[in-house]
């Protein structure tokens, strides 16, 4: 199993949840400057013309690109407090085939950085077009404790959104 791992904006994937992600398949993590351009889909995957990734796992900013790429190339993505209301639609040629992807998604209820409520009525207006699984946590800020990225991915990897 391929997995894209996006970090986001002044951030970095760490060791330890490099380490988790790794029990699930070979992790593909870019280093991304999000400074200059926040949306970045086509330039990330230009980087791994010869990998066909099976899901996508992408974090704030790398979860609005996240989310922007399993559009695009029809794969299962989890996405922790994603920005999505900077969400812009994106076509590229993809050599994956395309189909609806399931999007498993966290939000939050205490984030000062990404407004949960502006990504609420991002998804809301999406709930005929894909196939998503929205939970929130009324206490959880922006950042993901490990426990907390930890069992969101076991219950992505079991289910695959399902």
């Amino acid at each position: 199993m391929n997995i894209l791992y996006l970090h986001g904006l002044k951030s970095k994937l760490s060791k330890e949840k490099r380490k988790i992600l790794e029990q699930y398949g070979n992790v593909y993590a870019p280093d991304i400057n999000y400074n200059h351009q926040h949306i970045q889909p086509v330039e990330i995957l230009k980087h791994y013309l010869d990998t066909e990734f099976n899901v996508v796992i992408g974090s704030s900013m790398g979860g609005l690109n996240a989310y922007i790429i399993s559009e695009n190339i029809g794969r299962p993505a989890l996405i922790f407090n994603p920005p999505l209301s900077n969400y812009r639609l994106t076509n590229f040629k993809s050599f994956y085939l395309k189909g609806l992807a399931c999007k498993q998604i966290l939000l939050g209820g205490n984030d000062d950085v990404v407004d949960p409520l502006e990504t609420m009525t991002f998804l809301g207006k999406h709930l005929t077009t894909s196939e998503l699984n929205i939970n929130t946590d009324p206490m959880l800020g922006h950042r993901i404790p490990v426990s907390v990225f930890k069992k969101q991915l076991d219950t992505f990897f079991s289910k695959i959104c399902h």
